[in-house]
């Protein structure tokens, strides 16, 4: 049986058999020192000869298990048989062994299939794993239903731009730039209670730190509420289960980057400011007057929240209804609407939806669109819809932010922008 890295600790004295592939190789003489590594860790292997493999090569080996205090862990095998399960060639296009540090990121994203391999830069999809693991369960705790929506749609729920556009057959569809359709639908069937961990396009023309084209969105949607501040309580304690479940699961890897997270306490001192209070206060802090929010004015609130209020979050509520999407509650001039941003960047959007069937109708030429091109929408609440709501928190972001890793293209395996669609 296979023992992994991390277990060598609790074996003196046995005989394991470990696999791997070979991180480095250090030789002194006739003897030869091997990190190995595995999903686990790594381990030094010794060997009373020269060895002949290649780094990333994958061997598997017996030994005997001792201790040995310079040796990673504490213990080290001395190998009495080994095999190599495949050879590497020698001509590695980025030291996986090494720090990235230096090495830009388009060539570690030119060369992804191999700077994978790195152990920190797979660190950080171990997080980002544990995110996705205490987002749903947290939600399953409060009754929801996990849901899988098409991702090729006819129509876009919030206009026709920003939708790549894919030939399908005879006809043009487009890929879903998000699930919300789909979520108002299944609110109305009578589940009421949805979410959905899947994949959404936008077709913007973004080159920046913050955006891709392909990510992956954590969606809720919450039938039978008053307002958007339920949904703002409820995402609180969404990310304290989160960030929770995160710091149990992997403080070595929050160790390896640093980074902390905001306590449950703390993420309850949140502060909600509305739009306008929102603009004022970036506008006082940059000292000039500001007409949007913008980056630079998100860094800025993010800094405010956390000097008044001990945390680097803050909910921006009531956006004009020009800057959100045609199926926002309308509030006067603004909207039931809410933003969150957490470490200087927006992570969430979300709020109250319309569900009166003739608001609807009212609605849809102020932004452009016809009942006839909405029909198959439209019939979600022609036939009676309960009041609700939802968000979507964006899953590369929220890695990005609990790392403090510089761009949002780190936190994506294989991201995808207007120059990048491979590997």
């Amino acid at each position: 049986m296979r023992t992994m890295a991390r277990e060598i600790a609790g074996c003196e004295g046995a005989t394991v058999t470990v696999s791997g592939w070979v991180h480095r190789v250090r030789e002194l003489g006739a003897i030869s020192f091997v990190l190995l590594r595995d999903r686990s860790g790594i381990v030094q292997l010794v060997y009373q000869e020269k060895v002949g493999f290649t780094l990333e090569s994958v061997i598997t080996v017996q030994g005997e298990v001792a201790a040995n205090q310079k040796a990673p862990g504490g213990y080290e095998v001395h190998v009495s048989s080994s095999e190599v399960l495949a050879p590497a060639e020698p001509d590695l296009p980025l030291a996986v062994n090494q720090d990235l540090d230096g090495v830009s990121l388009d060539a570690i994203l030119d060369h992804r299939l191999v700077s994978l391999r790195n152990p920190r830069i797979r660190r950080i999809f171990v997080v980002q794993s544990a995110i996705l693991k205490h987002f749903a369960a947290y939600l399953r705790t409060r009754d929801f239903t996990e849901i899988k929506s098409s991702k090729l749609i006819g129509t876009g729920t919030e206009g026709g731009t920003g939708l790549f556009q894919v030939a399908y057959f005879e006809d043009k569809v487009y890929l879903a730039q998000s699930p919300q359709f789909y979520k108002q639908a299944l609110v109305a069937s009578g589940m009421e209670r949805v979410f959905e961990v899947g994949t959404a396009y936008r077709a913007e023309k973004h080159d920046t730190p913050r955006h891709l084209n392909e990510y992956v969105s954590l969606d809720v949607e919450v039938g039978f509420i008053d307002g958007e501040h339920e949904l703002m309580d409820l995402e609180v304690e969404i990310l304290a289960a989160v960030f929770e479940g995160v710091a149990a699961d992997c403080a070595e890897e929050l160790e390896l980057f640093d980074a902390t997270l905001p306590s449950r306490a703390e993420l309850q001192q949140t502060p909600r400011i509305s739009h306008d209070d929102a603009r004022q206060i970036a506008s006082d802090r940059l000292g000039r007057r500001l007409f949007e929010i913008n980056p630079e004015a998100e860094r800025a609130l993010c800094d405010w929240a956390l000097a008044e209020h001990g945390v680097e979050a803050l909910f921006v509520y009531g956006f004009p209804r020009k800057k959100r999407p045609f199926y926002t509650y309308p509030d006067d001039s603004r909207t039931r609407s809410f933003d969150l941003l957490f470490r200087g960047l927006e992570i969430t959007t979300g709020g109250k939806r319309i569900h009166q069937y003739a608001m609807l109708l009212d609605t849809l030429p102020r932004f452009g669109l016809t009942p006839e091109g909405m029909a198959d929408y439209l019939q979600i609440f022609r036939y009676g819809c309960p009041p609700h709501g939802g968000f979507a928190i964006g899953l590369e972001r929220l890695t990005q932010k609990i790392l403090g890793l510089q761009n949002v293209k780190e936190a994506s395996l294989f991201p995808r922008d207007r120059r990048r669609i491979r590997p």
